[in-house]
C-alpha cells in the first residue's frame, strides 16, 4: 500500500522550475531516500508534501486521496535541516507545547514525551533551556518533536547532523523501528554511505527533474561496469589479455574490467589454465556516492540513462 503518491508535480518560481514534472510512490513503512545537489528541488518538494506550498500542477495523494493540508498535516512529522526551537524555552514544556500542536491532550503528550526521554537518555533534560544544548543534544530533540505524535509519515531532513558516533546509531535504530512498526520516512542528506545503509528505495532530483528512482541495489546493478575483484597468488609478470583490462594492481589482487562481451567464465578459465591459484572472485558494484557524481556532474551520462 503507498502512503504517499506524487503524481505530475510541477512548481515554478518566476522562470525557474524548482520541480518540473516529478512522480514517485512510498510504500507504507518503507525509508525512502530523496536525494539531490543543493539547489536540486528538494526542499520545494517536501514543503509541497507538507503543505507549506501548493504545487502549480499535479497532486499528491495520502492514503490514495488527494491531500488536504489543513486536516492531513497532523500525520505528518517534518524535522527540517534548520532547528526549529524556541532557544528560551525549557525542553519539557517546549515537547509539550509542540505535541499539543499537533493534537495531542497534554496526558497523552506527557505520557509520550517520558517514553522517548527515557529511550533516548533525556530525562534529565526537562528543566534545560535549548541554548544550553549543544548541537547534538537539539538534534535528539527535534527528533523527538517530530516522532511525539506518532504520525503516519515521518521526513527527516539531516536527521544525524550533529550527532555523535553513538547517538547517530541510536536514532538509526528508532528509524528502523517506527518503519519496523509501520511508519513510512523520508530520508533526506547529502550523506551517500547512509542511504545505501539505511534507505530501501531512493530518487535522485537534479534541476528540478527526476534522474532515478528505484531500490539500491537495482539502481546499483543499472550503473554496474563490469569490474570484478581477483584475489589469489599472483605471479610477478604483467598479466594481460583481450578479455579483460586491468585497473588496478596489488601483489595478490588485481581489479579488472571485462572486455570484449566477455563472461566471468572465460576470465576463471583465463588465470586457471594459468595455474594461478584464485582465493576470490567477486564483482565490484558502484557506491551511492559514485552514481551520484556520475548524474549530476557528467551530462553525457544522465542524458544517455534518460533515453533507457
Amino acid at each position: 500500500m503507498n502512503i504517499i503518491e506524487v503524481k505530475s508535480l510541477k512548481k515554478y518560481f518566476a522562470s525557474q522550475k524548482a520541480v518540473d514534472d516529478i512522480s514517485f510512490n512510498i510504500k507504507q513503512g518503507s525509508i525512502f531516500g530523496l536525494l539531490g545537489p543543493n539547489g536540486a528541488g528538494k526542499t520545494t518538494l517536501i514543503r509541497m508534501i507538507t503543505g507549506i506550498f501548493y504545487p502549480d500542477s499535479g497532486e499528491i495523494l495520502l492514503n490514495g486521496k488527494k491531500f488536504d493540508p489543513i486536516n492531513d498535516i497532523l500525520k505528518i512529522g517534518y524535522m527540517p535541516e534548520e532547528r526549529g526551537l524556541y532557544k528560551k524555552m525549557k525542553i519539557g514544556e517546549q515537547a509539550i507545547y509542540l505535541a499539543r500542536l499537533k493534537g495531542m491532550s497534554k496526558a497523552d503528550a506527557m505520557k509520550n514525551i517520558k517514553y522517548w526521554f527515557e529511550k533516548l537518555e533525556m530525562e534529565s533534560w526537562w528543566n534545560k533551556k535549548v541554548e544550553d544544548l549543544s548541537k547534538g543534544m537539539s538534534q535528539k530533540l527535534q527528533f523527538v518533536t517530530t516522532v511525539l505524535h506518532q504520525p503516519q509519515l515521518i521526513i527527516l531532513d539531516e536527521p544525524f547532523s550533529g550527532l555523535d558516533p553513538v547517538n547517530a546509531n541510536l536514532i538509526k535504530e528508532e528509524i528502523f523501528n517506527l518503519a519496523k512498526n509501520g511508519t513510512s520516512i523520508i530520508f533526506s542528506t547529502h550523506r551517500m554511505e547512509q542511504v545505501e545503509e539505511i534507505c530501501d528505495h531512493i530518487i535522485l532530483v537534479n534541476k528540478g527533474k527526476k534522474m532515478i528512482d528505484g531500490t539500491v541495489e537495482q539502481i546499483k546493478q543499472d550503473f554496474k561496469e563490469d569490474i570484478y575483484t581477483l584475489n589469489g597468488e599472483l605471479p610477478s609478470e604483467e598479466i594481460s589479455s583481450s578479455s579483460f583490462k586491468v585497473i588496478q594492481r596489488s601483489p595478490k589482487q588485481l581489479m579488472l574490467k571485462l572486455q570484449n562481451d566477455t563472461s566471468t567464465n572465460d576470465i576463471l578459465k583465463h588465470f586457471i589454465d594459468k595455474q594461478i591459484k584464485i582465493t576470490s572472485f567477486n564483482e565490484v558494484l558502484p557506491s551511492l556516492n559514485d552514481i551520484f557524481i556520475k548524474l549530476v556532474e557528467d551530462t553525457t551520462a544522465t542524458r544517455k540513462f534518460q533515453e533507457i
